[in-house]
């Protein structure tokens, strides 16, 4: 167990990364502070650390690492075979591509931009897809059934759900990757700090995990429109706004495809489903099973 708990607190390729929950503790303490609202109370009240949809949150995100290792890490197609897969195919359609001489720094922004951009169009879509295809809608539930918000909210995810993301997250980088190799060889890096592409480090490091939580952190509204503020996220989380704010990081992808919704325009909130629905998913158990019964019995009908 310790060592499951250091994987997590000092490897910056984690959102609970010890960095970036001392930055958004300490942005969280900035907001109560500054805005002086009855977030203060919630923020420091065992009422909220300790109620039972956190409980389930605590003990579902040690669950959900042995489910990683031992289901679905080896199902899922790397991003490195993917990547070869592609490169082959476009030697084998257009042959061989003489390796283009652009200086290796602005390779390395060009390779940097492009990961980050396609991987958030892509979780944009795949966050979309999740609320809009009826079957895939029964998974994600799992993650809004959560009634308040923490950082390990984040690892509320049904194994199915984890599944999809994990070869949406392949495919992405491995088809990026692919045609990087294609064209400028094989000698690629990233931009990064600490081994994490510099766009999600700083995006981690200014309160993504308050993204989870009753922090109301928002940005300037015309900032709203470009990028997602953490509280952006909340009011997705909100049970009248399931079907706004898909987005990772960018709000590009919201404001071009109409589910756009600013801070400005949403007060007050109330998290998880609809109350009648709650109770399915009070327990580790029925997170993982509830959507297969529910399916089933939809079946039976």
């Amino acid at each position: 167990m310790d060592f499951f708990a250091l994987e997590y607190l000092t490897n910056p390729n984690k959102r609970v990364f010890w960095g970036f929950l001392l930055s958004s503790f300490v942005i969280a303490l900035i907001c109560v502070y500054i805005k002086k609202d009855k977030t203060k109370k919630i923020l420091f009240s065992s009422k909220l650390w300790w109620h039972p949809s956190a409980r389930v949150d605590y003990i579902y995100f040690v669950f959900s690492y042995f489910i990683k290792i031992f289901m679905i890490y080896p199902i899922v197609v790397s991003a490195k075979t993917i990547a070869l897969g592609v490169n082959s195919y476009m030697i084998e359609e257009f042959g061989f591509h003489r390796a283009s001489l652009l200086p290796y720094e602005t390779i390395m922004i060009l390779y940097t931009v492009s990961l980050f951009l396609v991987s958030d169009f892509t979780r944009y879509w795949t966050h979309r897809f999740l609320h809009t295809i009826p079957f895939l809608w029964h998974f994600h539930k799992v993650h809004h059934s959560a009634k308040v918000l923490n950082p390990l909210t984040f690892y509320r995810i049904h194994p199915v759900e984890n599944i999809l993301f994990g070869f949406r997250y392949s495919l992405s980088i491995g088809i990026v990757t692919g045609v990087f190799i294609y064209f400028f060889g094989a000698m690629l890096s990233v931009f990064d700090v600490f081994g994490v592409n510099i766009f999600i480090f700083i995006f981690s490091l200014i309160g993504t995990n308050l993204r989870h939580s009753h922090v109301k952190f928002t940005y300037f509204t015309k900032l709203e429109k470009w990028l997602i503020s953490p509280y952006m996220h909340q009011i997705h989380h909100s049970t009248k706004h399931f079907d706004r704010n898909y987005g990772g990081y960018l709000a590009i992808w919201d404001r071009l495809f109409n589910t756009l919704t600013l801070s400005k325009d949403v007060k007050t909130m109330k998290f998880g489903l609809r109350k009648e629905q709650m109770k399915d998913y009070d327990s580790v158990i029925k997170l993982i099973f509830t959507p297969f019964l529910t399916l089933f019995k939809r079946k039976q009908i």
